[in-house]
């Protein structure tokens, strides 16, 4: 049965590290050989098996299936995958690809691109073996990120304005760029001729490019395409808008929980929408959740039965159906343990098995422990990179701090005696300089208080924009919305920032009589201390904080029974920034009766012994924001390195509790402008109910600080001066007089056939062969080879 089949061939499957590829032939798992990975026929199915190298060697399956397989072939693929997941305990996530829509995490293995391909093994085709010459093709290419590449008929009608294609001869590949076509498009398919030559011709290939819009300047180059493709008649098409990216994220999801009832069919029920919780989830239950339609998820429990879990792929299928979704549906299924973070990300938090609330963050990095907040150690942030990320910490704060008051619409130096107090109805720059590598570095914080008029918010960003351009645009940007300030921003003024809810700071203005005012405390250092304004009723207390109730007569301590020794001396030190008169200590439940009549009467308050609020683990995510397809696209990118960082454009990183924007060299104002402005409806629209208040910071290409550089492995500083230009590399690649010299081998007339002969020529292949040499050369002259 094709089930023992399955179990004899995943029993030589090794778990090891990287990408392995099979193909249904035959209703069997086929090897795929590694120099063949990336191309796709079209007529088959494939299974991808990928390891990845980290220390959990978390592992993915996809199942491939092609616009023209067959039935029975997908039939097939889906009991294999079924099988391999079982073999390998069931902890790989699981997904189901779709020709041409396939997942960002999918096409992250094939950085070069991918290649779809006419026909099917079944058709008598092969993959590819190395040093095969005999090849004559022509590929479409599309895509910035994501490329892919298709066969198409080699005829000049397969060719249009707007993209790049590349005719394939075997020992030589011309790329031919249209003249719609930007430089990162034609950078990356660049990059995929250079791999189709490596891999599949040994390195033994030249590579020649033609400017669609000004072809006259290759004329060799043409004339060999006009030997295979004829002479070119007629205009040429006009470009082919891309598909539109599924950058929308759907803010509506549903969870589904599904059973099977007594008469064999399917009960789906409704759980819940967004934003979901993971107390949702129990583990003897399997669930499918719907963003939308644009992808299926299903989550196996632990507990669930083995025919709910082995049924899982199939029940997605049959979800799809019945809801009408468009049969290439993204799928993926996984374990209870095994989650993707993409499943993740769609809940509004998210905490690991093994994982226990705790008094702030333990340093080991990635995992929360119960651990008392120590005093963080800035050495720690230059040896581990991730974990300067993870605390948004770029230094120790000893830098150099500067702080502007926007007033009149203009920019007004603030005096240092008054560093750290910051006013509701003011907006602020602070201009921090620290050096790195013997290089002055600087983060611009934008501070934007709740109360400021709408002109004040619209000056602050217009002077950052000015303070900006006089260092050359070298500061990174932080957005700073009032009571969401970053750890950083507490600590440059070491355990001295106070936010008052209203008023202003400006010289000569006296702010109204507010009467009792009341400041929360929170912190236990220099390095992590600010008091907040907040209402002055008793129901703004907190059992677990210290607060300062400042009154025209008595200034009170309030202690509450949960807050620490350490929180208690920076609720001193506070109150002796905001009033020189004696201290009255309050322990919380010894209140004297003026303490209550300055907050208007007893009221209750929160008295919940509370744990420091966790923060989810969530993967950070990179998305690509550009506009040069003619309209603005969000694209995701899986699995992102350095490389993935596009000099042409703006990209967006997710690390969850802060948003970066990273603005290339090269990004257009439109970009950068559209970027900011989809940031916040990022944060706005997110399934899982993000906080709109979520940090959003500017960094410029080349002064990256280590809370970006952080979330990618193995950064290189300097790989910025070292990269290749797509100009660059096509004067690599230019040796046309290498080219030339090849093409007057008599291996050049292998490429062509009798007719395209005859074309080139005049005369047909016997009748040249049988010429003298002297008269050979002399058409081969005409024909513009010699």
């Amino acid at each position: 049965s094709r089930m023992t089949e399955a179990q004899d061939v995943l029993k030589n499957i090794q778990r090891k590290p990287g990408l392995q590829i099979w193909t249904i032939s035959k209703m069997k798992m086929v090897p795929v050989p590694e120099q063949a990975h990336g191309n796709f026929f079209e007529g088959d199915c494939y299974i991808i098996l990928n390891v990845s190298n980290s220390t959990s060697q978390s592992t993915d399956i996809h199942y491939w299936i092609g616009n023209t397989s067959s039935q029975d072939e997908q039939g097939a693929a889906a009991i294999y995958v079924t099988q391999l997941d079982k073999y390998l305990g069931g902890s790989p996530v699981q997904y189901r690809e779709v020709q041409g829509c396939e997942s960002a995490k999918f096409k992250s293995y094939f950085k070069n691109g991918l290649i779809y391909k006419k026909g099917g093994a079944g058709s008598g085709f092969t993959h590819v073996e190395t040093n095969t010459f005999n090849i004559q093709r022509l590929l479409h290419v599309k895509g910035t990120k994501h490329v892919t590449a298709r066969e198409v008929e080699v005829s000049w009608s397969s060719f249009n304005l707007g993209d790049i294609f590349l005719l394939d001869l075997g020992k030589a590949i011309i790329q031919w760029n249209g003249p719609q076509s930007n430089r990162q498009e034609k950078l990356k398919a660049v990059l995929l001729a250079q791999d189709i030559r490596d891999r599949e011709r040994g390195g033994r290939a030249q590579i020649g490019v033609i400017e669609g819009g000004q072809e006259e300047a290759s004329p060799e180059l043409m004339k060999l395409m006009i030997s295979v493709l004829g002479q070119r008649t007629g205009h040429l098409k006009e470009s082919i808008p891309d598909d539109k990216p599924d950058q929308n994220q759907t803010s509506i999801i549903k969870l589904y929980q599904y059973e099977h009832c007594n008469l064999g069919q399917l009960l789906v029920q409704e759980v819940a929408t967004s934003p979901l919780t993971q107390d949702l989830l129990s583990s003897s239950d399997c669930y499918i959740l719907d963003q939308g339609g644009s992808s299926v998820m299903v989550w196996k429990g632990k507990a669930a039965s083995d025919e709910e879990r082995s049924s899982a792929l199939s029940r997605a299928v049959g979800f799809i159906k019945a809801k009408n979704y468009p049969s290439n549906t993204k799928v993926e299924v996984m374990s209870e343990g095994g989650e993707s973070a993409m499943f993740k990300h769609l809940f509004k938090s998210w905490k690991e098995k093994g994982q226990t609330q705790g008094l702030g963050r333990t340093h080991s990095v990635g995992k929360i422990a119960k651990v008392d907040q120590v005093k963080f150690d800035v050495m720690e942030l230059h040896a581990q990179p991730k974990l300067a990320a993870q605390e948004r910490m770029v230094d120790d704060a000893s830098g150099h701090i500067q702080v502007w008051r926007i007033e009149n619409l203009e920019l007004k130096e603030v005096n240092p005696s008054t560093f750290g107090q910051f006013y509701g109805g003011d907006c602020y720059l602070v201009l921090y300089t620290y050096n790195r590598a013997n290089k002055q570095q600087y983060i611009l914080y934008m501070w934007q208080g709740r109360h400021a008029t709408q002109d004040e918010v619209t000056a602050c960003a217009y002077q950052a924009v000015n303070l900006d351009n006089k260092y050359n645009g070298a500061p990174t940007q932080v957005r700073v919305v009032m009571g969401k300030e970053p750890r950083h921003f507490l600590a440059i003024f070491k355990g001295r920032l106070i936010i008052f809810e209203g008023g202003t700071g400006r010289p000569g203005v006296v702010n109204p009589d507010p009467g009792a005012r009341l400041f929360q405390v929170r912190g236990t250092h220099e390095m992590n201390t600010k008091a907040t304004e907040v209402p002055g009723r008793a129901s703004s207390l907190n059992t677990n904080d210290v607060f300062l109730l400042k009154t025209h007569q008595n200034v009170f301590l309030w202690y509450g029974k949960g807050c620490s020794g350490d929180e208690r001396e920076m609720g001193k030190a506070v109150a002796d920034l905001l009033s020189e008169q004696d201290k009255q200590i309050v322990m919380e439940g010894q209140e004297p009766a003026a303490f209550w009549v300055a907050l208007g009467g007893k009221a209750p308050y929160a008295t919940d012994k509370r744990l420091e609020k966790e923060v989810a683990p969530h993967e950070p995510r990179l998305f690509e924001c550009s506009n040069q397809t003619g309209r603005f696209l969000m694209t995701e990118v899986a699995d992102f390195t350095q490389d993935d960082l596009d000099e042409d454009d703006v990209m967006l990183l997710d690390t969850w509790e802060e948003i970066f924007l990273w603005i290339g060299n090269s990004a257009n104002q439109y970009e950068t402008q559209e970027s900011y402005n989809s940031a916040v409806e990022y944060l706005k629209t997110h399934p899982a109910g993000r906080d709109p208040g979520t940090p959003i910071t500017t960094v410029k290409q080349g002064h990256e600080p280590p809370t970006f550089t952080g979330w990618f492995n193995a950064w290189d500083a300097h790989k910025w001066s070292g990269g290749l230009s797509y100009e660059e590399m096509k004067s690599k690649l230019g040796c046309y007089l290498v080219f030339i010299f090849f093409l007057t081998l008599s291996l050049f007339q292998e490429y062509l056939t009798d007719a395209e002969f005859e074309n080139l020529f005049g005369c047909t292949r016997n009748n040249f062969q049988r010429l003298p040499k002297w008269r050979q050369n002399d058409l081969k002259k005409k024909a513009g080879l010699f």
